[in-house]
């Protein structure tokens, strides 16, 4: 089962100091955009990426009347003033469109993003990181590969496999070594379809976002492989596409022993679907 405590079941509204309850996973949507935002020990970056993300979002809302958004900005157990930080904003543009949800303990970007999607009101549910490493100008490309899929249901990924080669003039031998190696592996184990699983700008429809990350096992990094994987069995529609990506200083990953983790989950990914550890029937229900 997902569990969640009574306080990451509630947001936080400055206008009149109280408590209020996320919607059920399974509610009907009320938005017709949610981003969720992972954030952990963020209050440096997070500023300029939501003040970047909300002109644009605010401006498609003006000249769009049926547009709608709400970001979720989720502080995974953060021991700086992240959560502090993204109340302002809430201050300043009310809980309807930003809402803070803290969680009690740091359960790792999966984690994070799970509980901001089973929090979420949107019709399509976009996460984001909090560096602003991707551009969100690109959310158009994202919107129109949506809209190009059957139904408009699915996942549209933004992806940095274009720059590969940039990428690999840059970083040292070892770090391409463990790039490639890394690539592979997601590949002859778990993701086929995909060359960028790892990019941190994903859109989904709703119904596909909350079937997937109410399955979802992994919690930390490798989390992105899992749910590509569970897609691509349940042969959920997918788009690559291209985006402008910037590295940006303060990453959380520690280049050698992060990519270690996530093979190491890659395997184990692979391990426990095919023995029947995990099951991709059980769709489990959110509390």
């Amino acid at each position: 089962m997902i569990r969640r405590s009574t306080t990451e079941s509630k947001f936080y509204s400055p206008a009149n100091g109280e408590y209020d309850l996320f919607p059920a996973g399974d509610a009907t949507p009320t938005v017709s955009l949610t981003v969720v935002v992972p954030s952990y020990n963020e209050q440096s970056r997070l500023p300029a990426m939501l003040d970047e993300s909300i002109e644009l979002l605010e401006a498609k809302s003006a000249t769009d009347p049926e547009f709608s958004y709400e970001i979720i900005v989720v502080d995974d157990g953060s021991r700086d003033d992240t959560t502090k930080v993204a109340l302002q904003y809430t201050e300043s543009y009310g809980t309807d469109k930003v809402r803070v949800l803290t969680l009690d303990r740091n359960r790792g970007k999966g984690g994070a993003v799970q509980m901001g999607v089973l929090s979420s009101r949107g019709s399509q549910i976009l996460m984001a990181d909090a560096d602003g490493a991707t551009r969100f100008a690109d959310l158009d490309r994202l919107l129109r590969a949506m809209d190009g899929l059957p139904e408009r249901k699915g996942i549209a990924i933004g992806s940095r496999a274009h720059k590969v080669d940039e990428a690999v003039a840059t970083r040292s031998f070892f770090r391409n070594v463990l790039m490639y190696c890394f690539h592979f592996l997601v590949w002859i184990m778990c993701v086929r379809t995909i060359k960028d699983t790892q990019c941190g700008f994903k859109l989904f429809s709703r119904q596909e976002a909350i079937t997937l990350f109410s399955i979802l096992h992994v919690q930390r990094w490798a989390f992105d492989v899992e749910l590509l994987f569970l897609a691509e069995q349940l042969s959920i529609p997918m788009a690559e596409v291209p985006v402008n990506w910037t590295e940006i200083e303060g990453s959380k990953i520690v280049p050698v022993f992060s990519w270690l983790q996530m093979g190491w989950d890659i395997l184990l990914i692979r391990v426990r679907y095919l023995f029947g550890f995990w099951s991709i029937a059980d769709h489990k229900k959110f509390q």
